[in-house]
């Protein structure tokens, strides 16, 4: 068999199983839409013409704009804003930034919904919205994405190996395909639907297409449009971008080049000019047409909606902002600290709200810290991890409610390139780390949202890190 045949068939026999794995363990759920299909809601009103959603569908983390009718002062005359209501101030504050006295208030116009999520998910739901409008299926395309990701992890890792940054072996890749595949919070995350998840899942397929253009910067264009679409899926994705950059630097001559004098630097610039704006032209065209989509919504164009979230922290977000210093201790918690309480009756082990820590829901990422030798991508992919990462440790949400700490998705496909290029051998104590982190993740994705007697939260209590 030639090899690019026996390539073809190990992907689709990796796409295969993982429509197996993730449809049997969606089970039920495959049949009916998630309890928060907010791309789907999303793709039926796309399809009708307009961003509104309307009606108002239920469920959480919905963006609600008011418009009220402000009365002029001394005579002028009355107008129309749009906005909310401050829950810490007896004010209403407008898209533009003006603060309104309550009292100035005429009567309320309305309230428009919308979703405030990066739209790029909704593409894959409006199938499903020509099929069955507003309760179309957002469970199955969320399945079939996350079977994708099983071949183009592979594809990815393989390109680390042409490109002589990694050694290992077809079969050793495997192992680190099932680590993300299945032993990580990408298995909880796969399985059921639901807005949070589906864009989790869209990223990581989005991530690893970016990851395998950026290797050498081989493909600039294609690097920019999965770079647009995975920040259009999930913000923080947006900092993946160092990657790209760092790798082209590095095939123009990096620092040594650039060093050599003026004429140098003028020449290498003029070489990468080409392949960065490649890369550039498409970020810039998504980056548009999402600030005027966002534009059109909310008045501003870098608004997306989260501040007009209407959820159970809002009091905490006007306080403190969507981003501060004051939720970083918490997420540091969540991200490497947070255990299973074990208990000493049954169900003997619960998780609380605010899920595991990223080390035991995937145990084998330590050994990311003591890699055995260091490639010439392995300073890009560590700089990357960071400008993702740290983003999230500042941001008022933590994930909760989840497994494990599912921000981590936006990253991990960084982890494990790190992992391949790292040069550790897959010794014994390797592969157990990553059956253990299968075994764990398969205990998340058959409990999570079904077998609530081992998980415990305090009700509305979004501040609770650890059982009282």
């Amino acid at each position: 068999m030639r090899p690019s045949v026996r390539s073809r068939a190990t992907l689709l026999l990796l796409f295969l199983a993982g429509l197996l794995v993730y449809g049997a363990l969606a089970g039920a759920r495959l049949w009916r839409p998630s309890a928060a299909p907010h791309f789907v809601v999303q793709a039926d009103a796309w399809l009708h013409g307009r961003s509104e959603i309307a009606p108002p569908w239920p469920g959480d983390d919905w963006a609600k704009v008011e418009t009220v009718q402000v009365q002029g002062a001394q005579g002028a005359a009355n107008r129309i804003v749009r906005g909310r209501r401050l829950q810490t101030r007896s004010v209403f504050r407008t898209t533009d930034g003006e603060l309104v006295p309550l009292a100035q208030l005429g009567p309320s116009l309305g309230v428009s919904t919308y979703v405030s999520f990066p739209p790029a998910p909704t593409l894959l739901m409006l199938p499903s919205a020509l099929v069955s409008g507003r309760h179309g299926n957002d469970v199955i395309p969320t399945v079939i994405i996350a079977a994708l990701i099983l071949p183009l992890a592979f594809s990815m890792l393989r390109r680390l190996a042409a490109a002589g940054l990694s050694q290992r072996t077809p079969g050793e890749d495997l192992w680190w395909v099932a680590t993300l595949g299945f032993g990580s919070v990408l298995l909880f995350s796969a399985v059921g639907g639901k807005v949070w998840y589906t864009a989790h899942v869209l990223g990581v397929a989005l991530a690893l297409l970016y990851v395998r253009a950026a290797i050498e910067a081989k493909h600039p264009l294609l690097a920019g449009l999965a770079l647009g679409a995975a920040a259009l899926t999930r913000t923080p994705m947006a900092f993946l971008a160092p990657l790209f950059l760092l790798e082209l630097w590095r095939q123009g001559g990096g620092g040594a080049r650039f060093a050599q004098g003026q004429a140098q630097r003028v020449a290498m610039l003029r070489e990468l000019a080409p392949a960065l704006a490649r890369f550039a032209a498409p970020v810039i065209a998504l980056a548009v047409l999402a600030m005027a989509y966002n534009q059109a919504r909310f008045d501003a164009p870098l608004e997306f909606g989260h501040s007009y979230l209407d959820v159970r922290q809002q009091q905490q977000i006007e306080t403190f902002g969507l981003f501060s210093y004051h939720y970083l201790a918490r997420n540091l918690a969540v991200a490497l600290t947070l255990l299973p309480e074990l208990r000493g009756t049954a169900p003997w082990v619960q998780i609380g709200g605010h899920g595991l820590a990223l080390w035991v829901t995937t145990p084998v990422l330590l050994l990311a810290l003591w890699p055995r030798r260091k490639t010439a991508i392995d300073r890009g992919l560590r700089w990357t991890v960071a400008a993702v990462a740290v983003p999230s440790l500042f941001y008022q949400n933590s994930g909760w409610v989840q497994f494990g700490y599912r921000f981590s998705l936006d990253y991990l496909v960084l982890l494990i390139a790190l992992l391949a290029v790292g040069g550790r051998p897959l010794t014994r104590l390797a592969r157990t780390l990553i059956l253990v982190g299968v075994a764990i993740n398969l205990f998340g994705a058959i409990t999570f949202e079904r077998m609530p007697q081992f998980y415990r939260w305090h009700g509305d209590a979004y501040g609770v890190v650890v059982a009282h």
